[in-house]
Protein backbone atom coordinates (compact mmCIF):
# COMPACT_ATOMS: atom_id res chain seq x y z
CA UNK A 1 0.00 0.00 0.00
CA UNK A 2 3.14 2.76 0.53
CA UNK A 3 4.15 1.61 -2.58
CA UNK A 4 1.30 2.40 -4.30
CA UNK A 5 1.27 5.98 -2.49
CA UNK A 6 4.69 6.74 -3.58
CA UNK A 7 3.93 5.60 -7.26
CA UNK A 8 0.81 7.84 -6.81
CA UNK A 9 2.96 10.56 -5.95
CA UNK A 10 5.54 10.11 -7.97
CA UNK A 11 3.48 10.27 -10.55
CA UNK A 12 1.83 13.26 -10.28
CA UNK A 13 5.04 15.18 -9.53
CA UNK A 14 6.95 13.81 -12.54
CA UNK A 15 3.82 15.14 -14.67
CA UNK A 16 3.59 18.41 -13.62
CA UNK A 17 7.55 18.80 -14.03
CA UNK A 18 7.14 17.28 -17.43
CA UNK A 19 4.74 19.83 -18.09
CA UNK A 20 6.82 22.46 -16.93
CA UNK A 21 9.84 20.80 -19.10
CA UNK A 22 7.88 21.34 -22.16
CA UNK A 23 6.78 24.75 -21.11
CA UNK A 24 10.13 26.16 -20.69
CA UNK A 25 11.97 24.35 -24.07
CA UNK A 26 8.97 25.74 -26.34
CA UNK A 27 10.01 28.49 -28.02
CA UNK A 28 8.48 31.89 -28.09
CA UNK A 29 5.23 32.72 -30.09
CA UNK A 30 2.42 35.47 -29.98
CA UNK A 31 -0.31 33.84 -28.25
CA UNK A 32 -3.07 33.31 -30.38
CA UNK A 33 -0.48 31.23 -32.77
CA UNK A 34 0.74 29.30 -29.77
CA UNK A 35 -3.31 28.35 -29.22
CA UNK A 36 -4.22 27.21 -32.25
CA UNK A 37 -0.97 25.48 -33.13
CA UNK A 38 -1.20 23.17 -29.70
CA UNK A 39 -5.10 22.34 -30.45
CA UNK A 40 -4.26 21.43 -34.19
CA UNK A 41 -1.48 18.86 -32.95
CA UNK A 42 -3.98 17.94 -30.53
CA UNK A 43 -6.52 17.19 -32.25
CA UNK A 44 -10.33 18.35 -32.56
CA UNK A 45 -10.61 17.39 -28.74
CA UNK A 46 -7.86 20.28 -27.90
CA UNK A 47 -10.65 23.23 -28.40
CA UNK A 48 -12.29 22.07 -25.17
CA UNK A 49 -13.06 19.27 -22.95
CA UNK A 50 -14.63 17.75 -25.41
CA UNK A 51 -14.48 16.78 -29.29
CA UNK A 52 -15.48 19.15 -31.67
CA UNK A 53 -15.40 16.71 -34.96
CA UNK A 54 -18.54 15.42 -36.62
CA UNK A 55 -20.16 12.61 -35.14
CA UNK A 56 -19.20 9.63 -37.81
CA UNK A 57 -22.67 7.80 -37.12
CA UNK A 58 -25.64 7.07 -35.05
CA UNK A 59 -23.70 5.51 -31.80
CA UNK A 60 -20.51 8.42 -32.30
CA UNK A 61 -23.63 10.82 -31.97
CA UNK A 62 -24.98 9.52 -28.88
CA UNK A 63 -21.36 9.26 -27.19
CA UNK A 64 -21.24 13.42 -27.69
CA UNK A 65 -25.23 13.32 -26.88
CA UNK A 66 -23.23 11.77 -23.25
CA UNK A 67 -20.94 14.43 -22.96
CA UNK A 68 -18.08 12.38 -22.26
CA UNK A 69 -16.02 14.55 -20.28
CA UNK A 70 -18.86 14.27 -17.37
CA UNK A 71 -19.52 10.43 -17.99
CA UNK A 72 -15.13 10.63 -16.89
CA UNK A 73 -16.07 12.55 -14.04
CA UNK A 74 -19.04 10.14 -12.97
CA UNK A 75 -16.70 7.08 -13.35
CA UNK A 76 -13.86 8.11 -11.91
CA UNK A 77 -15.68 9.58 -8.80
CA UNK A 78 -18.23 6.68 -8.41
CA UNK A 79 -14.90 4.33 -8.54
CA UNK A 80 -13.00 6.37 -6.32
CA UNK A 81 -15.95 6.52 -3.58
CA UNK A 82 -16.18 2.66 -3.99
CA UNK A 83 -12.61 1.81 -3.58
CA UNK A 84 -12.42 4.61 -0.52
CA UNK A 85 -15.53 2.26 1.02
CA UNK A 86 -13.88 -0.56 0.77
CA UNK A 87 -10.67 0.63 2.74
CA UNK A 88 -12.43 1.68 4.92
CA UNK A 89 -14.12 -1.38 5.63
CA UNK A 90 -10.75 -2.96 6.64
CA UNK A 91 -11.93 -6.52 4.71
CA UNK A 92 -10.88 -7.68 1.40
CA UNK A 93 -13.23 -7.10 -1.15
CA UNK A 94 -16.03 -9.60 -2.59
CA UNK A 95 -15.34 -9.51 -6.22
CA UNK A 96 -18.85 -11.62 -6.26
CA UNK A 97 -20.06 -8.17 -6.02
CA UNK A 98 -18.49 -6.59 -8.79
CA UNK A 99 -21.57 -6.85 -10.82
CA UNK A 100 -24.02 -4.93 -8.46
CA UNK A 101 -21.47 -2.37 -8.64
CA UNK A 102 -21.02 -2.25 -12.79
CA UNK A 103 -24.81 -2.00 -12.59
CA UNK A 104 -24.65 1.04 -9.78
CA UNK A 105 -22.09 2.82 -12.07
CA UNK A 106 -24.73 2.00 -14.95
CA UNK A 107 -27.55 3.97 -13.35
CA UNK A 108 -25.26 6.32 -12.34
CA UNK A 109 -24.24 7.39 -16.01
CA UNK A 110 -27.76 6.83 -17.01
CA UNK A 111 -28.87 9.81 -14.82
CA UNK A 112 -25.78 11.81 -15.62
CA UNK A 113 -26.85 11.25 -19.68
CA UNK A 114 -30.59 12.15 -18.79
CA UNK A 115 -29.43 15.46 -17.27
CA UNK A 116 -26.76 16.72 -19.47
CA UNK A 117 -29.10 15.53 -22.80
CA UNK A 118 -32.37 17.38 -21.62
CA UNK A 119 -30.26 20.24 -21.67
CA UNK A 120 -29.08 20.32 -25.13
CA UNK A 121 -32.82 20.08 -25.97
CA UNK A 122 -33.64 23.08 -24.27
CA UNK A 123 -30.38 24.53 -24.96
CA UNK A 124 -30.18 24.12 -28.31
CA UNK A 125 -30.82 27.76 -29.77
CA UNK A 126 -27.65 28.88 -27.67
CA UNK A 127 -25.53 25.97 -28.38
CA UNK A 128 -25.88 26.73 -32.26
CA UNK A 129 -23.96 29.93 -31.62
CA UNK A 130 -21.58 27.94 -28.13
CA UNK A 131 -21.23 24.46 -29.03
CA UNK A 132 -22.25 23.94 -32.78
CA UNK A 133 -20.46 20.61 -32.74
CA UNK A 134 -23.16 19.03 -30.60
CA UNK A 135 -25.54 16.50 -31.40
CA UNK A 136 -28.94 18.22 -31.47
CA UNK A 137 -27.18 21.58 -32.42
CA UNK A 138 -25.61 20.20 -35.57
CA UNK A 139 -28.70 17.98 -36.04
CA UNK A 140 -26.70 14.85 -36.02
CA UNK A 141 -29.54 13.91 -33.54
CA UNK A 142 -33.56 15.09 -33.82
CA UNK A 143 -35.15 16.50 -30.83
CA UNK A 144 -37.37 13.43 -30.83
CA UNK A 145 -34.76 10.84 -30.95
CA UNK A 146 -32.92 13.16 -28.08
CA UNK A 147 -36.69 12.96 -26.28
CA UNK A 148 -36.46 9.15 -26.38
CA UNK A 149 -32.60 9.02 -25.54
CA UNK A 150 -33.58 10.80 -22.31
CA UNK A 151 -37.06 9.25 -21.08
CA UNK A 152 -35.36 5.74 -21.20
CA UNK A 153 -32.05 6.71 -19.54
CA UNK A 154 -34.57 8.19 -16.88
CA UNK A 155 -36.64 5.38 -16.27
CA UNK A 156 -33.67 2.41 -16.44
CA UNK A 157 -31.34 4.62 -13.94
CA UNK A 158 -34.38 4.76 -11.78
CA UNK A 159 -35.37 1.33 -11.76
CA UNK A 160 -31.38 0.25 -11.55
CA UNK A 161 -31.03 2.98 -8.47
CA UNK A 162 -34.96 1.54 -6.57
CA UNK A 163 -34.07 -2.19 -7.48
CA UNK A 164 -30.68 -2.60 -6.49
CA UNK A 165 -29.64 0.01 -3.88
CA UNK A 166 -33.63 0.73 -1.79
CA UNK A 167 -35.45 3.66 -1.17
CA UNK A 168 -32.92 6.21 -0.24
CA UNK A 169 -30.79 5.61 -2.79
CA UNK A 170 -33.34 5.90 -5.14
CA UNK A 171 -34.94 8.82 -3.92
CA UNK A 172 -31.95 10.36 -3.92
CA UNK A 173 -31.23 9.56 -7.53
CA UNK A 174 -34.86 11.04 -8.61
CA UNK A 175 -33.97 13.83 -6.38
CA UNK A 176 -30.70 14.50 -8.68
CA UNK A 177 -32.99 13.86 -11.86
CA UNK A 178 -35.36 16.36 -10.65
CA UNK A 179 -32.62 18.84 -9.97
CA UNK A 180 -31.53 18.38 -13.71
CA UNK A 181 -35.01 19.07 -14.66
CA UNK A 182 -35.70 22.53 -13.29
CA UNK A 183 -32.19 23.61 -14.34
CA UNK A 184 -33.04 23.34 -17.81
CA UNK A 185 -36.76 23.13 -18.42
CA UNK A 186 -39.08 26.24 -18.63
CA UNK A 187 -40.65 27.92 -16.55
CA UNK A 188 -38.70 27.67 -13.38
CA UNK A 189 -35.12 26.97 -15.77
CA UNK A 190 -33.19 27.76 -13.14
CA UNK A 191 -29.88 28.05 -15.23
CA UNK A 192 -30.59 31.39 -16.17
CA UNK A 193 -29.73 32.45 -12.21
CA UNK A 194 -26.04 32.28 -12.12
CA UNK A 195 -26.25 31.57 -8.49
CA UNK A 196 -29.34 28.90 -8.60
CA UNK A 197 -27.19 27.03 -11.36
CA UNK A 198 -24.30 26.71 -9.19
CA UNK A 199 -25.84 25.57 -5.78
CA UNK A 200 -27.93 22.85 -8.31
CA UNK A 201 -24.22 21.65 -10.23
CA UNK A 202 -22.71 21.68 -6.76
CA UNK A 203 -25.59 19.54 -5.20
CA UNK A 204 -25.81 16.91 -7.83
CA UNK A 205 -22.12 16.77 -9.01
CA UNK A 206 -20.17 17.57 -5.15
CA UNK A 207 -22.69 16.13 -3.02
CA UNK A 208 -25.35 13.42 -4.16
CA UNK A 209 -22.49 11.56 -5.90
CA UNK A 210 -20.09 11.77 -3.57
CA UNK A 211 -22.53 10.74 -0.15
CA UNK A 212 -24.93 8.74 -2.47
CA UNK A 213 -21.90 6.59 -4.08
CA UNK A 214 -20.58 6.09 -0.55
CA UNK A 215 -23.71 4.93 1.20
CA UNK A 216 -24.90 2.24 -1.41
CA UNK A 217 -21.01 0.60 -1.54
CA UNK A 218 -21.46 0.49 2.43
CA UNK A 219 -24.85 -1.18 2.15
CA UNK A 220 -23.70 -3.36 -0.87
CA UNK A 221 -20.52 -4.62 1.80
CA UNK A 222 -23.53 -5.12 4.43
CA UNK A 223 -21.76 -2.47 6.70
CA UNK A 224 -23.34 0.72 8.67
CA UNK A 225 -23.45 4.12 7.31
CA UNK A 226 -20.61 6.10 8.79
CA UNK A 227 -19.04 8.68 7.69
CA UNK A 228 -14.86 8.57 7.00
CA UNK A 229 -12.72 11.81 7.30
CA UNK A 230 -11.35 11.21 4.06
CA UNK A 231 -14.54 10.45 2.32
CA UNK A 232 -15.93 14.22 4.54
CA UNK A 233 -12.86 15.51 3.03
CA UNK A 234 -13.99 15.02 -0.17
CA UNK A 235 -17.25 15.92 -0.28
CA UNK A 236 -16.46 19.10 1.29
CA UNK A 237 -13.79 19.34 -1.90
CA UNK A 238 -16.10 18.30 -4.18
CA UNK A 239 -18.48 20.72 -3.23
CA UNK A 240 -16.31 23.61 -3.89
CA UNK A 241 -14.86 22.02 -6.85
CA UNK A 242 -18.85 21.42 -8.61
CA UNK A 243 -19.27 25.16 -7.60
CA UNK A 244 -16.33 26.37 -9.11
CA UNK A 245 -16.90 24.10 -12.43
CA UNK A 246 -20.28 25.57 -12.57
CA UNK A 247 -19.36 29.18 -12.88
CA UNK A 248 -16.60 28.19 -14.93
CA UNK A 249 -18.53 26.03 -17.52
CA UNK A 250 -19.67 29.77 -18.57
CA UNK A 251 -16.56 31.72 -19.83
CA UNK A 252 -16.17 30.59 -22.86
CA UNK A 253 -19.74 30.58 -23.71
CA UNK A 254 -20.44 34.43 -23.34
CA UNK A 255 -21.40 35.56 -26.78
CA UNK A 256 -24.42 33.34 -26.88
CA UNK A 257 -25.42 33.25 -23.19
CA UNK A 258 -25.92 37.01 -23.57
CA UNK A 259 -27.94 36.27 -26.76
CA UNK A 260 -29.79 33.64 -25.13
CA UNK A 261 -30.79 35.72 -22.06
CA UNK A 262 -28.57 33.60 -19.83
CA UNK A 263 -27.11 35.44 -16.80
CA UNK A 264 -23.92 33.91 -15.60
CA UNK A 265 -20.96 35.14 -13.87
CA UNK A 266 -19.00 35.42 -16.52
CA UNK A 267 -21.73 37.94 -18.39
CA UNK A 268 -21.74 39.49 -15.49
CA UNK A 269 -18.09 40.55 -14.25
CA UNK A 270 -16.29 39.90 -17.17
CA UNK A 271 -14.22 36.27 -17.79
CA UNK A 272 -10.50 38.09 -16.31
CA UNK A 273 -12.51 38.61 -13.09
CA UNK A 274 -14.42 35.31 -12.78
CA UNK A 275 -11.63 33.48 -13.99
CA UNK A 276 -9.36 34.93 -11.20
CA UNK A 277 -11.50 34.85 -8.59
CA UNK A 278 -12.30 30.90 -9.41
CA UNK A 279 -8.67 29.72 -9.15
CA UNK A 280 -7.93 31.54 -6.25
CA UNK A 281 -10.93 29.69 -4.83
CA UNK A 282 -9.60 26.17 -6.04
CA UNK A 283 -6.20 27.00 -4.58
CA UNK A 284 -8.06 27.77 -1.25
CA UNK A 285 -10.09 24.61 -1.89
CA UNK A 286 -6.53 22.67 -1.92
CA UNK A 287 -4.84 24.20 1.32
CA UNK A 288 -8.01 23.40 3.04
CA UNK A 289 -6.44 19.82 3.34
CA UNK A 290 -3.94 21.49 5.77
CA UNK A 291 -7.30 21.51 8.11
CA UNK A 292 -7.45 18.26 8.38
CA UNK A 293 -3.93 16.92 8.15
CA UNK A 294 -3.22 18.74 11.18
CA UNK A 295 -6.64 18.68 12.84
CA UNK A 296 -8.18 15.42 15.38
CA UNK A 297 -8.55 13.37 12.34
CA UNK A 298 -4.86 13.66 11.07
CA UNK A 299 -4.25 9.89 11.75
CA UNK A 300 -7.05 8.63 9.40
CA UNK A 301 -4.70 10.72 6.33
CA UNK A 302 -1.36 9.88 4.79
CA UNK A 303 0.19 13.62 5.39
CA UNK A 304 2.46 13.47 2.65
CA UNK A 305 1.08 12.29 -0.39
CA UNK A 306 -2.36 14.60 0.90
CA UNK A 307 -0.20 18.09 1.33
CA UNK A 308 2.16 17.12 -1.84
CA UNK A 309 -0.24 16.26 -4.43
CA UNK A 310 -2.98 19.03 -3.06
CA UNK A 311 0.43 22.06 -3.73
CA UNK A 312 0.62 20.42 -7.15
CA UNK A 313 -2.21 20.49 -8.38
CA UNK A 314 -2.73 24.21 -6.61
CA UNK A 315 0.44 25.26 -8.38
CA UNK A 316 -0.68 23.71 -11.63
CA UNK A 317 -3.79 25.90 -11.92
CA UNK A 318 -2.02 29.07 -10.78
CA UNK A 319 0.27 28.50 -13.81
CA UNK A 320 -2.92 27.83 -15.82
CA UNK A 321 -4.21 31.08 -14.94
CA UNK A 322 -0.91 32.80 -15.88
CA UNK A 323 -1.25 31.27 -19.40
CA UNK A 324 -4.58 32.44 -19.41
CA UNK A 325 -3.62 36.00 -18.61
CA UNK A 326 -1.17 35.82 -21.14
CA UNK A 327 -3.49 34.64 -23.93
CA UNK A 328 -5.12 37.86 -23.54
CA UNK A 329 -8.50 35.36 -22.11
CA UNK A 330 -9.01 34.39 -25.88
CA UNK A 331 -11.90 31.67 -26.66
CA UNK A 332 -8.95 28.80 -26.71
CA UNK A 333 -7.09 30.01 -23.78
CA UNK A 334 -10.43 29.98 -21.72
CA UNK A 335 -11.02 26.75 -23.12
CA UNK A 336 -7.44 25.37 -22.18
CA UNK A 337 -7.81 26.63 -18.66
CA UNK A 338 -11.42 25.53 -18.40
CA UNK A 339 -9.81 21.89 -19.80
CA UNK A 340 -7.07 21.88 -16.77
CA UNK A 341 -9.67 22.72 -14.30
CA UNK A 342 -11.39 19.37 -15.11
CA UNK A 343 -8.03 17.85 -15.36
CA UNK A 344 -7.02 18.59 -11.94
CA UNK A 345 -10.47 17.63 -10.94
CA UNK A 346 -10.05 13.93 -12.30
CA UNK A 347 -6.57 13.85 -11.13
CA UNK A 348 -8.30 14.48 -7.11
CA UNK A 349 -10.42 11.23 -7.69
CA UNK A 350 -7.42 9.29 -9.06
CA UNK A 351 -5.41 10.59 -6.30
CA UNK A 352 -8.52 9.51 -3.68
CA UNK A 353 -7.97 6.33 -2.40
CA UNK A 354 -4.64 6.83 -1.15
CA UNK A 355 -4.63 10.20 0.62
Amino acid sequence: QRLLTGAASAALALAAAGAARRSRCRRPRAAAGADAAEAEAAGPAASGVESTAPASGPLQAFWKFLRPHTIRGTILGSSAMTARAVIDNGVAPDWSLLPLAACGVLSLLCGNGFIVGINQIYDVSIDVINKPFLPVAAKELSVTQAWVLCVAMAVGGTALAYGLFGPLIGSLYIFGLFLGVIYSVPPLRLKRSAVAAALIIATVRGFLLNFGVYYAARAMLRVPFSWSSPTAFMTCFGVVFALVIAVTKDLPDVQGDIEGKVDTFATRYGVERVSLVAAAVLVANYTQCLVWVCGPSRDAFRPLVLVTSQAIMAAMLVRGWLRLRSGKFTQDALKAFYRLIWLVFYSQYLLFPFI
